[in-house]
């Protein structure tokens, strides 16, 4: 007996010195995985210390009707245009002497819990700033955050951002936990649930979502890549519409359809009328492996508006002898129909390190209305985890965008006519390219710094003119109310 408790004891002793010789010799992977999980039974252990009571228990809810702190950011843009070549130069191409400029974004959420399974969530943001060369002279232009302002838009006060009602109805007894988000109360979340939103949203946080590529806070700044440069979706300068959002997920794929008033015009800050112009949207997520967090999106959008064709101007120009205007064939109840097909990979370092791609197409026959100039897009890029340089928290990420036109909106420019963001006067056409590189610095809890350049071939579609290079350097304070826990596996399908 002595014996053999006496081998017992050694053997203990035995495996846990295999246990402290391999930790002294982590992978990096290890290393990522290591400090992920100590950082997610962190995050769990605040959140439930935080949680009410009758939450943590599954029954019942947040007080109702006193509104919750969910979160506040503040972010600072920086950005340099380096003097470039060009043939010619038209009224809102990029200034070939280069120019500096800086976006000055700010925002705030609140959620107001009402009854069972039924809240309001409220954004507030204050936009300043305008970009370099106010927002125009590029499809895939250099900043992001300039959408929220508009191309050239003088008006720079507070505006509400997103305002609506969300209920969901649960579908299943199986539930997971989730902590504070932008748009979410900590608590628990059924894995199978309907729900529906009605208010004023931000079309692309429910149908261009990507995990790797979608906030230009804290990832690429391009709109070639934070966004399908093709989608033009329904919205006005500062990127927000009204209307409605269903979405039926359920654990291994989500059914989305959303219906938004479209702007009275291209670029316009005023929505029309539902029944006068709108865009619908269809997306289906799927998940194809359970625990891999992959994600493949497949969206179909069609816009219905007073909107002017190519063709048509071109030809009335032609038979007037004038200058072609699509603005002087706009035509109510025109339609535009595309596609979008969205997917990341999570590669390496617990999700970490990873992959994503896009791949957009409109028909290009009617004007671009909405976000920028492009009727086909394609972006790839990817994401890698600080921790195999010992800076667990750090990202560094590149990516490459390339945009076209479809031949009647080439056409069009090449007459000399111009677009709500392109101008040069002429069109030696060629593909717009990006390549964009960014490294995210963790400094604290709170602060994240962000050095990013941009090289851009035939900026505004134009071989007659650059390339571009574009250099920034962005800040980003976020504050939430309590520790996030990352729920985007489910929460951005």
């Amino acid at each position: 007996m002595r014996h053999t408790a006496g081998h017992c004891v050694a053997t203990r002793h035995l495996m846990r010195l295999c246990d402290r010789v391999a930790e002294k010799r982590p992978t990096a992977a290890s290393r990522c995985e290591r400090e992920r999980k100590r950082a997610r039974a962190r995050r769990a252990l605040a959140s439930a210390r935080t949680l009410p009571a009758m939450t943590r228990a599954g029954a019942g809810s947040a007080t109702t009707f006193v509104p919750q702190f969910l979160a506040a950011q503040a972010t600072f843009i920086g950005q340099r245009l380096e003097p470039m070549h060009a043939a010619y130069s038209g009224p809102e191409s990029l200034p070939t002497a280069g120019e500096r400029d800086d976006t000055r974004p700010y925002g705030l959420s609140l959620d107001v819990p009402l009854v069972k399974h039924v809240a309001l969530y409220f954004g507030a943001g204050w936009f300043t700033g305008a970009g370099i060369n106010k927002g125009a002279g590029l499809a895939g232009y250099l900043n992001e955050d300039a959408v929220r302002a508009g191309p050239g838009s003088g008006t720079q006060h507070p505006y509400v951002a997103r305002v609506y009602l969300q209920w969901t109805l649960p579908l299943s007894s199986s539930r997971t936990p989730v902590s504070t988000a932008r748009d979410q109360l900590p608590g628990w979340q059924p894995d199978s649930r309907l729900r529906v939103k009605v208010g004023r949203l931000a079309v692309t946080d429910e149908f261009d979502q990507n995990r790797y590529a979608h906030s230009p806070r804290t990832q690429f700044l391009n709109w070639d890549v934070i966004h399908a440069a093709a989608y033009d979706y329904a919205a006005d300068t500062h990127g927000y519409s009204n209307r409605t959002v269903i979405a039926l997920v359920r654990p291994r794929w989500t059914l989305r359809y959303g219906f938004f008033q479209m702007p009275q015009r291209a670029n316009v800050q005023a929505l029309a009328s539902i029944g006068q112009a709108n865009g619908q949207q269809l997306r289906r997520s799927v998940r194809p492996f359970a625990h891999r967090g992959a994600v493949w999106r497949v969206l179909l959008y069609r816009n219905t508006a007073a909107m002017g064709l190519y063709e048509q101007a071109v030809a009335l120009a032609n038979q007037t002898g004038a200058t072609p205007d699509i603005l002087a064939d706009d035509h109510p109840g025109r339609q535009k129909c595309g596609y979008v097909i969205n997917t990341e990979w999570p590669w390496a370092d617990s999700g970490a390190t990873r992959l994503f791609a896009r791949r957009a197409w409109d028909d290009g026959r009617t004007e671009s209305f909405a976000y920028t100039e492009a009727d086909r897009a394609a972006g790839i890029g990817g994401q890698i985890c600080g921790v195999h340089w010992k800076r667990p928290d750090d990202r560094l990420g590149r990516a490459l965008g390339i945009d076209g036109f479809s031949g009647p909106h080439r056409v069009y420019l090449a007459r000399g006519r111009c677009g709500f963001m392109l101008c040069d006067g002429a069109l030696n056409y060629g593909h717009e390219r990006v390549i964009e590189a960014y490294y995210r610095a963790q400094l604290g809890r709170y602060l994240q710094i962000s050095p990013d350049s941009q090289w851009i071939a035939h900026p505004g579609y134009n071989r007659a003119r650059g390339p571009a290079l574009v250099i920034g350097m962005r800040s980003h304070v976020a504050l939430r109310c309590r520790p996030q826990r990352s729920t985007l596996g489910r929460h951005l399908m």
